[in-house]
């Protein structure tokens, strides 16, 4: 559990002491409705399952045998009716809570998966999903007992196990059986053809990881599956290219659907309404700051676009110093919230490590590698940043990602008080399954993660702010950028050029932002700033309940105790349980 530093009220302390027996019961009547949903999840995904910290699937693989489709659906309906019976006989309000949240993820995603089947046209990027397989048995934090499942993972995915036909034939099989189906929209090329562009690197990523350990007679099954996945590359640039779409928008059925599996309930056209105002609001801050930070820094500009052009020049970082640098802000930050009564820290360091060349080339953004949130025998979350290349000349590239002023706003997003918090709160508190794993969304988990830099911000040193500011920026033009490009109200070009010279990002990162708008996950970049304005209202709407009572400390670490709620749940747990808890 996070230590308790204050307690405002002696009601509250006794609450708290009083409540594990009675958690434990409500939790455990919970996890055993979301053992039956863990049940299915290992029969179709084993690998994500597996991740989630499901035990004995180590060996298994994903389904994509002939019929998932009709399988999938008939064993998510089945699922549906007996939670749904479970409803109907259960009543603690908790529990009740939990198996809502389980029945509508079910059906969204059955909703979801029967849009994309009917319009869509089926497409794997088999040597990503091969990547990972492998790479989540063969990770620092697991067993090494665990690690020769590999081994066996790698032979089925290779067609060479009993029983087993190769992985890549069937991603052919299931996207083949569907080309004579009149209307269905090929995916996007502009992923295609980055797919085929990046195959290699995740081809030689498998071995790298299988070559790091001390496991034997792997190379021969690793030879055949390496050899698999180029043929299946080659197939996809005869096959699927020339099906592929030029128009990287999405039905509008689907795009609206993306963004309720994201979490946000609401139309494209409310989310560029609010965003714009946002987005106009928190511009008028940078600019306001702008004078005082380059008066600080000696700079002769007023413009935010000029001051940030030179925090970045004049504080770029070198690839191989960023792990130590990242580690020196995060003390500096546990500093500032501890002594401002931010929220509880755990009694642990945070982890951060720097990403593999494979891992780089599949998330070449900072992000958090979650720990197994089922089972879990002491694993945490990491801070993953990016592989940086060095030059010949010995220079090493830059990033939006490697520079002093901007490693403060994102190690409290990624780290603390941000993700790795969040995460830790999950493995440390005992929530049930559900709340950790299934009522898991972008919104309730990006949201804390852009309220975790709010919150710290005003401590930070000058610079510090103003990228918060940009980030913060960035932010709200995801949210309209994202809805605006999927209704053709924008172009690529345009919004990239917004975000290089408006918002002051990186060619780089701009390119990354417009790839993942219009093809690698569209709606999901507008969960930040909808996740961040639920929040606020939520803690305004707290503050005006408590008054001079408000502890935020005791707030935030109420939040994260609550796991993954979806943010109307969030609420009521707030008014229903914190506000009379501190009214007391």
């Amino acid at each position: 559990m996070r230590k308790q530093v204050t307690f405002s009220l002696i009601a509250t302390f006794l609450i708290a002491q009083a409540g594990p027996t009675q958690a434990a019961t409500w939790v455990e009547k919970s996890d055993e409705h979301a053992q039956v949903v863990l049940d299915v999840l290992a029969k179709l995904s084993p690998e994500g399952a597996g991740r989630l910290g499901v035990d004995g699937l180590d060996e298994e693989i994903s389904d994509l045998g002939p019929g998932i489709q009709e399988r999938s659906k008939k064993m998510t309906e089945d699922l549906i009716a007996d939670l749904k019976g479970r409803l109907a006989d259960e009543s603690d309000s908790k529990v009740r809570q939990d198996l809502g949240i389980l029945i509508k993820m079910l059906d969204d995603n059955n909703k979801s998966s029967d849009l994309n089947y009917e319009q869509m046209l089926p497409y794997y990027n088999v040597s990503q999903t091969v990547f990972f397989g492998i790479r989540g048995i063969i990770d620092p934090q697991n067993s090494r007992d665990r690690y020769p499942a590999a081994i066996a993972r790698l032979e089925k995915y290779a067609g060479i196990a009993d029983g087993y036909t190769p992985f890549t034939q069937l991603a052919k099989d299931r996207t083949a059986e569907r080309f004579d189906v009149e209307g269905l929209v090929g995916p996007y090329r502009g992923e295609v053809e980055q797919d085929l562009e990046r195959a290699e690197t995740m081809i030689t990523g498998i071995e790298e990881l299988l070559a790091g350990t001390d496991l034997q007679g792997w190379q021969e099954s690793y030879a055949s599956l390496a050899g698999q996945m180029r043929d299946y590359y080659d197939w996809v640039r005869a096959e699927i290219l020339p099906r592929a779409r030029d128009d990287f928008r999405l039905p509008a059925d689907l795009y609206e659907d993306a963004l309720r599996q994201w979490g946000v309930d609401a139309s494209p056209e409310d989310l560029i309404e609010q965003a714009t105002k946002g987005y106009m609001d928190i511009r008028g801050e940078m600019e306001a700051l702008a004078p005082l930070l380059a008066a600080e820094k000696g700079y002769d500009t007023k413009d935010y676009r000029e001051v940030i052009k030179l925090l970045k020049r004049d504080g770029a970082i070198d690839g191989d110093k960023l792990l130590d640098h990242y580690n020196s802000v995060l003390h500096d930050i546990e500093e500032i919230i501890v002594r401002e009564k931010l929220i509880s820290l755990p009694q642990r360091e945070a982890g951060i490590r720097i990403a593999s060349a494979a891992e780089t080339a599949a998330q070449p953004a900072p992000h958090l590698q979650p720990p197994r949130l089922i089972g879990n025998t002491g694993e945490y979350p990491f801070f993953v940043i990016p592989l940086l290349t060095q030059n010949e000349d010995g220079s090493w590239q830059q990033t939006d990602d490697t520079y002093a002023a901007g490693a403060w706003t994102l190690t409290a997003h990624e780290a603390r008080p941000g993700h790795e918090m969040q995460f830790s709160s999950i493995v440390e508190s005992g929530v049930s399954i559900t709340r950790a794993v299934f009522a898991f969304n972008s919104v309730n988990v990006e949201g804390w993660g852009l309220y975790a830099e709010a919150i710290v911000r005003p401590y930070l040193p000058l610079e510090g702010q103003m990228i918060s500011l940009q980030y913060r920026l960035m932010r709200a033009a995801r949210m309209f950028l994202d809805p605006m490009l999927n209704l053709g109200l924008i172009t690529p070009e345009e919004a990239k050029s917004l975000i290089m010279n408006d918002v002051a990002i990186g060619e780089a990162w701009a390119q990354n932002e417009v790839e993942r708008y219009t093809y690698r996950m569209p709606g999901q970049a507008t969960a930040y700033y909808y996740g961040y304005n639920k929040m606020q209202s939520l803690r305004a709407q707290t503050e005006l309940k408590l008054r001079d009572k408000f502890n935020q400390q005791a707030f935030h670490d109420f939040i994260l105790d609550q796991g993954m709620l979806p943010p109307q749940i969030l609420k009521e747990a707030v008014m229903t349980e914190f506000v009379p808890s501190q009214l007391r």
